[in-house]
């Protein structure tokens, strides 16, 4: 659950979107109201949106892969880049260079020039240049530190990227769904949330709203961190952890098995009181049936008499004569 209450991002203003006139149709399901010409977004889903993202980007962290923060408008670049060092993670606010991410090998190939030029300096081979390519090199050092300083320690394409303000980091937010990269993002009201995998709904141009997102991002991402280091240094207690799932199932498997077993029980319980009640309409009905059985003889016996009774009146018919 995020730690954000609700009075603390209405302080923020997380809740202000853009004008009405201005506004995307996709957003309308996180938007709560209109007022004075102005959208307000709907808080509740955006502490919803916020928790879902903070997990995964945990778990990414977790797992020990890079997340990409992005951010060059100037109310969010210095507030990324003082958040972002404290989590050791890539950030770029400076300027998106295309190709950054979908032609990685040439991003890369920019770095190497940097940290060659490091060398030089390190090495003695910087002495034995003259004034002119010392001061070229210098140009060419400053201007790559500025474009990949942040990402010089990402050395695979990362596995996760963060921006705020999509409308404005377009090109990036392009390249990432071109490569399938999961994308989180700060997405306002003249946005489109269906181009982001975990949008936020939030307020991406109030520097307090921004540091505030951040703030729980940064903390999620540091817990994911420190689990991991946990589970490194204590390996024992990493495949107690893993183990417990399947202890758990196998335990389970038995009682699962005892609940079906019970059921059958009871059916066969009933289905044996079942042809009992049915057996006993069957033996009243054989019952029934041999009463009239019985009294059939009893009909003979006076079919039995009749022609005696004949006799009789033949014999007195013989007399009157």
């Amino acid at each position: 659950m995020s730690k954000l209450s609700f009075d603390q991002m209405l302080d923020a203003g997380v809740h202000f979107g853009h004008l009405k006139r201005k506004w995307n149709p996709s957003m309308a399901p996180y938007i709560f109201e209109e007022k004075k010409g102005i959208h307000i977004i709907d808080l509740n889903k955006t502490i919803v949106c916020l928790d879902q993202a903070s997990a995964a980007m945990k778990q990414i962290a977790k797992s020990g892969k890079k997340i990409l923060f992005v951010a060059t408008k100037k109310q969010a670049k210095d507030i990324v880049a003082n958040k972002i060092k404290n989590i050791n993670m890539p950030f770029v606010t400076e300027r998106w260079s295309g190709g950054m991410l979908t032609n990685f090998q040439t991003t890369r190939k920019s770095i190497r020039k940097m940290t060659t030029i490091d060398k030089m300096k390190s090495d003695g081979t910087w002495d034995t240049l003259n004034k002119r390519e010392k001061l070229f090199k210098t140009r060419q050092r400053e201007k790559l530190e500025k474009t990949f300083g942040s990402i010089s320690d990402m050395t695979r394409q990362p596995a996760a990227i963060f921006i705020v303000d999509i409308l404005k980091e377009h090109i990036a937010l392009a390249e990432a769904r071109r490569l399938n990269i999961p994308t989180f993002a700060m997405v306002d009201t003249n946005s489109n949330p269906k181009l982001v995998d975990f949008p936020i709904p939030s307020n991406d141009d109030a520097s307090k709203s921004i540091s505030m997102i951040m703030d729980e991002v940064c903390s999620a991402i540091q817990e994911g961190l420190e689990e991991r280091k946990f589970l490194k240094d204590n390996p024992e207690k990493a495949k107690a952890k893993e183990e417990a799932p399947k202890t758990e199932a196998k335990e389970e498997a038995p009682k699962a098995e005892a609940k079906e077993e019970a059921p059958k029980a009871e059916t066969e319980e009933e289905a044996s009181k079942a042809e009992a009640k049915d057996e006993t309409p069957k033996a009243a009905a054989k019952k029934t049936e041999k009463k009239p059985a019985a009294k059939k003889p009893a009909a003979k016996k006076v079919a039995a008499k009749k022609p005696a009774a004949k006799k009789t009146a033949t014999a007195d018919a013989e007399k009157a004569k």
